[in-house]
């Protein structure tokens, strides 16, 4: 059974010009235990997918149509109330920039303790040891002692290890990581990365990770989705999608990583840009951009079909 299902997700944006799709019918699951990466450039939707799930859409950006269930129970449609119990307890999250999400004021022994008396029926005394715990357990050093200290007192790397240990502290099955490891160096970043998988198999938390670096998906999960304009592009077990891309998107981004083999002068790129959420070519939204564009895709929409391994919403792999 799946953990996480996300099912016909459109996400809205009305102002006084008119109603903006920025989310288009997206659809995926995740598994207990599994680890989802969500990829795509700038604006293809994968912050604001992961927050509709925490419950965390910014007016006047609202759910418009899809359901988000979280063990068969529909979480979309709860009162902010109800789902700040949900959040914290049943869905963690982990934000880019660790500053942000921690309390400059507070100890990060503090925010742990709090966030845990919020949801566990424990003691402040066992708070505070279920908090020295999740410290040591995200490789933080001497953690007896640096509970006490406060944000600026701790490294960038180690801001972000107490980040999820915060998200960790209230035990939930499912865990949302938006772009965790990018304001980190790359040292760090592997650090993070293997914390992340060795969480995800010791307590069986489903993850949600959403980048646009190939090399943290490659290396840290079980299966991607890429996003583009809104929109599922390509889905299936990470092997495939990076090594046989089945979407003309997906092999664009595969071909813009460098290959250390070969010498090359110049990097390849995909031309053009995403589209604006006003401006979405009818069709494939990547039409514009495609170099085995056909007819078919300016006038009607692919939905995601069988591509050998993979899922792809592409007219290449349409049966007749």
């Amino acid at each position: 059974m799946s953990l996480l299902r996300v099912k016909d997700l459109v996400v809205e944006f009305t102002n006084r010009h008119g109603t903006l799709r920025a989310l288009d019918h997206v659809s995926f699951e995740i598994a207990p235990g599994e680890i989802l990466g969500v990829v795509g450039e700038s604006g293809a939707g994968k912050s604001l997918t992961g927050a509709a799930i925490i419950g965390l859409l910014e007016p006047p950006g609202k759910v418009a149509h899809g359901e988000i269930q979280l063990e068969g129970r529909r979480i979309d449609n709860l009162s902010p109330d109800e789902m700040r119990k949900i959040r914290g307890r049943r869905i963690g999250a982990i934000f880019q920039d660790p500053l942000t999400s921690l309390n400059p004021l507070y100890s990060v022994g503090r925010q742990l303790t709090e966030t845990i008396l919020t949801h566990l029926k424990v003691t402040p005394a066992e708070a505070r040891q279920r908090a020295i715990q999740l410290l040591k357990d995200t490789g933080i050093p001497a953690a007896e002692e640096r509970i006490d200290h406060y944000p600026h007192q701790f490294s960038g790397g180690m801001r972000q290890r107490v980040v999820i240990a915060l998200a960790l502290a209230a035990e939930p099955q499912l865990i949302v990581a938006d772009e965790p490891t990018t304001a980190l160096d790359v040292s760090i970043q592997a650090q993070i990365i293997s914390l992340l998988k060795r969480i995800c198999k010791e307590r069986g938390a489903a993850v949600m990770l959403i980048t646009h670096d190939m090399g943290v998906i490659a290396e840290t999960c079980d299966r991607v989705a890429v996003l583009y304009a809104g929109r599922v592009a390509e889905i299936g077990p990470v092997h495939e999608v990076i090594h046989q891309p089945a979407h003309p998107y997906t092999r664009g981004l595969m071909a813009c990583i460098p290959d250390m083999t070969q010498d090359r002068d110049r990097l390849n790129q995909i031309d053009g840009a995403m589209p604006r959420l006003n401006a979405i070519p009818n069709g494939c939204a990547y039409n514009p951009r495609c170099t085995e564009v056909m007819d078919r895709c300016h006038r009607e929409r692919p939905e995601l079909v069988s591509a050998g391994a993979t899922r792809a919403a592409c007219w290449l792999h349409k049966k007749k």
